[in-house]
């Protein structure tokens, strides 16, 4: 990945008007860099603070993640890259934040998600909540996965946690969501994650649905 690469790609997504949420949004937000070949978050989509910074996670939800990041001696962009499916906010007709639906999540997801992933070439994948999760296995549910490693597609993984808003709504999961990022933090030390689907001379493995792609598409 060179910066040249990356930054055009972001511009790219800034400039992007290709779908219905561009109506409504205040500022896109392509996410935030950090080193090739290290530790990505992944997120549904921009929310009211998100929308008015141009930056993922940095309400009441990105304050708690910073935390739990600085818990494990990591700092956003310098250490881990964070990213959401979805590039605008998605409203209600009032105007509040809502959950991105399947189209909007695969129409961005595969225009520009996948470009990002594959610049960035993380080790490992961590997922923040349900739709996350769903976009790269439509099976798959947090309550039985939270805080394991799954396997996507043959060879394929992510790491899976709740988002930091679940968090907020359930301070009771504190706890076990202190030894998800411990988890994460060792398996990065350990070196033990597989990012197998990133040998570019791995065979495909065959799609469980026309519409689930493994992390080996997009490189």
């Amino acid at each position: 990945m060179s910066d040249d690469e990356l930054s055009k790609l972001t511009k790219e997504i800034i400039k992007c008007e290709a779908c219905h949420l561009k109506d409504d949004r205040t500022q896109v937000v392509p996410g935030t860099y950090g080193p090739k070949n290290g530790l990505c978050f992944i997120g549904e989509a921009p929310g009211y603070y998100e929308d008015q910074k141009g930056l993922p996670f940095v309400g009441r939800s990105g304050k708690l993640l910073d935390k739990m990041l600085d818990g494990i001696n990591l700092v956003r962009e310098k250490d881990v890259s964070i990213l959401n499916i979805v590039k605008c906010r998605p409203t209600t007709k009032e105007g509040n934040n809502r959950t991105p639906n399947e189209k909007e999540l695969r129409f961005c997801g595969e225009r520009w998600l996948y470009k990002q992933l594959k610049l960035l070439s993380p080790e490992m994948i961590v997922t923040l909540g349900g739709i996350a999760l769903k976009f790269f296995s439509t099976n798959a549910s947090v309550t039985k996965s939270a805080g394991k490693i799954i396997d996507i597609e043959n060879g394929s993984q992510i790491f899976v946690t709740y988002h930091p808003a679940y968090i907020l709504r359930n301070y009771n999961l504190m706890e076990e969501y202190n030894s998800h990022f411990e988890s994460i933090n060792q398996i990065l030390k350990e070196g033990n994650f597989q990012p197998d689907s990133y040998n570019k001379e791995k065979q495909k493995a065959p799609k469980q649905r026309s519409e689930q792609k493994s992390l080996t598409d997009f490189l």
